[in-house]
């Protein structure tokens, strides 16, 4: 008899094991593939292994702006990928480790629940007193005309095959301009491929800042990337996608010779017996509170499987929040402060909310942008003329921090900051208090946050 039964070994599944391990409950992890999940083995870190390669290349090709001549520079796609798989390898040994420390036990399977207490993998049936999901998400195939044949053929791909192509396709053609589409189109766009985006929404990005989605169209567009906007792919054959522009009748043929599809994820519900113990799905998501817990006491879900937020970084929170209500320490998941970023080059990153979010709530809001410049280390650290900026939100009333908005360079890493301030509802005052090492380029919040206005010392 385990205390706990985790199904997945992604992000929030394993961290829910080694939280639960160390804390002395008997946990057993059933992961029917490889622990690490979607993100470790064929998302986030693979992909961003291939797109710092790419940024070594982009430098490497503008050395002469920083005197380092680099003339005659060529890019090896095989050795990415090499590097890539070794860096995964790597990692997926460490997650081994890292849960088998923890005392937590791992089997490899396909789960099937039985009962709430009882979850069958292989010829065994294993019970426990809590069962935690952690299943994640799978890509979203749409029923466009083709498009199976083409995932059968090789032709098209999904963001695993992506990331394993022997070779840099010469026109690549990405449908969806999320993140995912985004990211492989920054790196096969610098790789050498003639790379077009066909996006349905009238921007890219997302839920991004606005502002954010024009610059990066503008950047990339400028690199030789072709994105094609409110527009809906009708058709996939070999060679070829074809497209409809929204509201206009037009119809358009875009030559590929490999295609991305990249329209999204959804939650892992069904296939492994959710229905044998009644829990609520809506939307196609498992619902849970606010500790993580299912409609069905005992049982927990954590990562995409809840449809929340699909983000590695929100699974290993929520993960945690689990364990703790499963232990009797008070917490509680809060989303306030969840941040997104897109790795392309620059990179993207926000918290909190948006101007477009906050008008849709009918949030009273002030905003201040400071272009990216205003960093002397990012002017120093980058020759070409920098592109990207930083946009605070605040409340128009009480002036705390409720959004913040990056686009340059180093984006991933200055966002934390941000995600702090609004966490623990910091105001302008508090924010300006605060000393930032110079140079810096996490200075360009402090010089947003010094230009709003109507603000009084407390």
């Amino acid at each position: 008899m385990y205390d706990l039964i985790i199904i997945g070994g992604g992000p929030g599944g394993y961290t829910a094991a080694e939280r639960a391990g160390k804390a002395g409950l008997k946990t057993l992890i059933i992961e029917k593939q490889t622990l690490g999940g979607v993100c470790l083995n064929e998302g986030c870190i693979p992909s961003k292994t291939l797109l710092n390669s790419a940024k070594v290349l982009d430098y490497a090709r503008d050395g002469a702006a920083y005197g380092v001549k680099t003339d005659g520079a060529v890019f090896d796609h095989a050795v990415a990928v090499a590097r890539k798989n070794k860096v995964v390898k790597k990692l997926v040994q460490g997650v081994k480790a890292l849960v088998r420390a923890s005392g937590a036990e791992v089997v490899y399977g396909h789960a099937q629940i039985q009962d709430k207490y009882r979850v069958r993998a292989g010829e065994e049936v294993y019970e426990g007193e809590r069962l935690l999901i952690a299943t994640g998400s799978e890509p979203i195939i749409p029923p466009i005309p083709g498009l199976m044949e083409g995932l059968e053929s090789g032709f098209a791909l999904t963001n695993r095959e992506i990331l394993n192509l022997a070779e840099i396709p010469e026109r690549l053609a990405i449908i969806g301009g999320g993140i995912i589409g985004l990211e492989m189109a920054s790196y096969y766009n610098s790789a050498g491929s003639k790379v077009t985006v066909i996006e349905m929404m009238p921007k890219i990005a997302g839920q991004a800042d606005a502002e954010i989605s024009k610059a990066l169209m503008e950047t990339y567009s400028k690199r030789g990337v072709k994105f094609i906007l409110n527009s809906a792919v009708t058709g996939i054959s070999q060679g070829k996608v074809v497209y409809e522009g929204y509201g206009t009748g037009y119809n358009g043929v875009e030559p590929a010779d490999s295609v991305l599809l990249s329209m999204g994820r959804k939650p892992i519900c069904d296939g492994f017996g959710l229905e044998n113990i009644g829990v609520a799905v809506n939307m196609g998501a498992i619902t849970t509170d606010l500790h993580m817990q299912s409609s069905v006491s005992g049982v927990y879900a954590v990562g995409d499987v809840n449809g929340k937020y699909m983000l590695a970084h929100a699974a290993y929170r929520e993960a945690e929040v689990a364990i703790n209500h499963m232990l009797g320490i008070v917490d509680a998941m809060r989303y306030d402060a969840i941040p997104s970023v897109i790795y392309t080059a620059p990179e993207a990153a926000g918290v909190g909310e948006t101007e477009e979010s906050a008008a849709s709530k009918g949030l009273e809001i002030d905003t201040v942008t400071v272009p990216i410049s205003f960093s002397g280390r990012y002017v120093a650290e980058n020759a070409s003329v920098p592109v990207g900026f930083c946009k605070v939100i605040v409340g128009k009333n009480d002036k705390r921090i409720v959004g913040v908005h990056i686009l340059g360079t180093y984006a991933s890493e200055i966002i934390t900051s941000a995600c702090i301030m609004i966490e623990m509802k910091m105001t302008v005052n508090e924010v300006r208090q605060i000393v930032f090492p110079h140079p810096s380029v996490n200075e360009i919040i402090k010089e947003a946050v010094h230009r709003v206005k109507n603000n009084k010392y407390e």
